[in-house]
């Protein structure tokens, strides 16, 4: 019975193969037969299909109108106006620091922060540079304010300088005024406080011809900022030093929506950060280095020693969330670093017990697994409070094996070398240095390409002028804008002293401004002059040769053997040396000499000068100064 069921179900299936081998084969033949083609749009199809397929087609194109319009909401600012403004960066272009830049109508103008940068190796005896303010000089009955972004000493620290020269209110936060009313104490200053003016972050306000809003931002600093500046020809938005951080310690996330709420009324120029140009994707939260200082924290059994910017406040805040965390008293050092955490407190904008700090002559009292110590010094400056603990300078801290030494900050560039000879003071002493390398010791607050993106697709300008950093980062920056879709011809790499004219219609260059440097010798508060820079510079290049001679003029012969003395020219084991053949070279010189040279000192001197010039460059290929005293007699 199982055998014919079987033979049964194998008949039915060679049937039903069979039939669909003959419906394959006819519709082939069917398929074979050449047909006429006939257009798509002639082809008869349903009607109520075909107006389907209209309408889709009709919604496509309406959404293609509102993408572009979105993403061109530029247009709507009034193409037809006649007014103009100008834009003229004084610093911070072409160089990390110093970021300075005016923003002018005919009638009136702002200036855009005022920051210092650091010198050069060569620069001797300088601290700090400030831009050249010529050209603020030059337009001063229009500026009707400085407007401040956040208190980093590269955005505020040429302020006071500025002062000495023309008085102007100040617009900004809390924390940037309160930072600049230190620095004018410090340069008796202080009467000047009555040109503060704080503003309120989302409210715009009035200051000549341009309504500034603050807008806010995450940064390494406390109360950073961007600006919505409404002109006479278009919102442009400065976002001053920024990264999109979702998480920030105080839980103030970025007012993104302020960004595309400007975005979607129409943004003529954005003006954009560029330091980290370089860097995909996005920079880290700060909240990231917390779980870092937890790792350190906890393993280390001697003292804790924390360095960083002192203005990166939520840093330093971390570190002592951590000092109380693990039964740890905090010992601050370091003048500014004190100065900016006072500030903080008394603000509200950071909130700790004051019973668990202590003076530094405190620290003998207590153990080392009972310490923190929070100073400045993370960029290796000799005149630190970390660099003179390191080389047994400081005062009541002197570093010792078993210390933990955290330098939660990045060189600047230009700081490497003494960054690194830092830390190799340390590790002689046998502390255990966590720097740059340790994970996640330190993170940016700039923003990374991703972030740039964002800010480019949150206000939508219609030019783009990348600011903040070196030309390699600008340039970088412009890639990133063209990549989002800013045509290149809209975007506009500067250099500092270029005035550049924006209207809806167009931007131009219209002239050079004066730009520069000016020296500072931080100790006294005073602009160093150029000549003495130079001086300086040659003396430590070329070194110097100064001859004192005793001169019988009537008789035309030395009264005595000269005295020589140089520094940098030769080995002191020369000496003797060298002073002969100044000798022989001067009683050559004195008996061939004319007449009219012996008329004046004066001239006798400056030929000598030469004299010896020639000689010494024959033989060393350098151009020492040279300084000879004459006596006639």
């Amino acid at each position: 019975m199982e055998k014919e069921k079987i033979n049964l179900e194998e008949a039915i299936k060679n049937t039903i193969e069979e039939n669909l081998k003959e419906e394959k084969k006819e519709t082939e033949e069917k398929d074979f037969k050449p047909q006429k083609k006939v257009p798509y749009q002639q082809k008869k199809v349903d009607p109520k299909n075909f107006v389907w397929f209209k309408d889709l087609n009709k919604a496509f194109d309406e959404n293609e109108k509102i993408h572009k319009s979105r993403l061109t909401c530029f247009n709507k600012i009034d193409q037809n106006t006649k007014s103009w403004i100008r834009f003229t960066p004084l610093g911070g272009l072409d160089e990390i620091g110093g970021n300075c830049a005016v923003l002018e109508t005919e009638n009136s103008a702002i200036i855009i922060d005022c920051g210092m940068s650091f010198p050069s190796e060569d620069m001797h005896g300088v601290d700090i540079l400030i831009p050249d303010f010529t050209y603020l000089k030059e337009i001063r009955h229009k500026i009707k304010g400085l407007v401040i972004t956040h208190g980093h000493e590269d955005h505020i620290g040429a302020v006071p300088y500025l002062f000495k020269e023309l008085q102007v209110p100040i617009y900004g936060t809390s924390l940037p005024l309160a930072m600049i009313e230190n620095k004018f104490k410090e340069h008796k200053m202080y009467q000047y406080r009555s040109y503060f003016r704080s503003v309120k972050k989302r409210v715009p306000i009035q200051i000549g011809d341009f309504k500034v809003e603050w807008i806010h931002m995450t940064h390494s600093i406390i109360d950073a900022s961007s600006l919505a500046i409404q002109t006479p020809v278009g919102t442009i938005i400065h976002t001053g030093d920024f990264k999109i951080d979702h998480t920030p310690i105080d839980g103030y996330a970025p007012d993104l929506h302020r960004l595309a709420y400007y975005g979607e009324k129409g943004v003529l120029a954005l003006f954009s950060d560029s330091t980290n140009s370089y860097k995909p994707g996005v920079t880290p939260s700060e909240s990231v280095v917390g779980k870092t200082f937890d790792d350190l924290f906890m393993k280390t059994k001697g003292r804790v020693i924390m360095s960083t910017f002192s203005s990166n406040i939520h840093r330093v805040y971390q570190a002592i969330e951590r000092g109380i965390k693990y039964g740890r008293k905090v010992c601050i050092i370091g003048r500014s670093m004190e100065q900016n955490l006072n500030v903080a407190m008394e603000l509200g904008y950071i909130k700790l017990p004051k019973d668990i700090f202590i003076d530094p002559y405190e620290i003998g009292k207590y153990q080392d697994h009972e310490i923190l110590i929070i100073t400045t010094g993370s960029q290796g400056e000799s005149m630190s409070a970390l660099y003179r603990m390191a080389i047994d300078e400081h005062r009541h801290v002197k570093i010792k094996e078993g210390d933990q030494i955290i330098i939660s900050a990045k060189a600047i560039p230009g700081n490497e070398p003494t960054v690194s000879q830092l830390i190799n003071f340390l590790m002689k002493k046998g502390a255990k240095v966590a720097y740059h390398d340790f994970s996640e010791i330190h993170v940016s607050g700039h923003a990374s390409q991703e972030e740039q993106k964002l800010m480019l697709r949150l206000t939508k300008p219609k030019y783009f002028f990348p600011v903040h950093g070196e030309y390699n980062h600008l340039m970088k920056h412009k890639e990133t804008a063209m990549s989002v879709g800013i045509p290149e011809e809209n975007i506009f790499v500067m250099e500092d002293g270029e005035q550049w004219e924006i209207t809806p219609k167009k931007v131009r260059k219209v002239k050079d401004v004066p730009v520069g440097k000016i020296y500072i010798d931080n100790q006294i508060n005073e602009q160093i002059e150029n000549d003495v820079v130079i001086d300086r510079q040659k003396l430590a290049n070329e070194g110097i040769i100064m001859i004192v001679a005793q001169i019988d003029r009537k008789n035309k012969k030395l009264i005595s053997r000269p005295r020589v003395t140089t520094y940098g020219i030769i080995a002191d084991k020369d000496d003797k040396d060298f002073a002969k053949e100044m000798e022989d070279l001067l009683t050559s010189y004195i008996e061939h000499a004319k007449d009219y040279v012996y008329e004046k000192n004066r001239i006798f001197e400056n030929e000598l000068r030469n004299v010896i010039r020639k000689h010494v460059f024959r033989k060393t290929k350098k151009y020492p100064t040279i300084v000879p005293v004459v006596y006639f007699m």
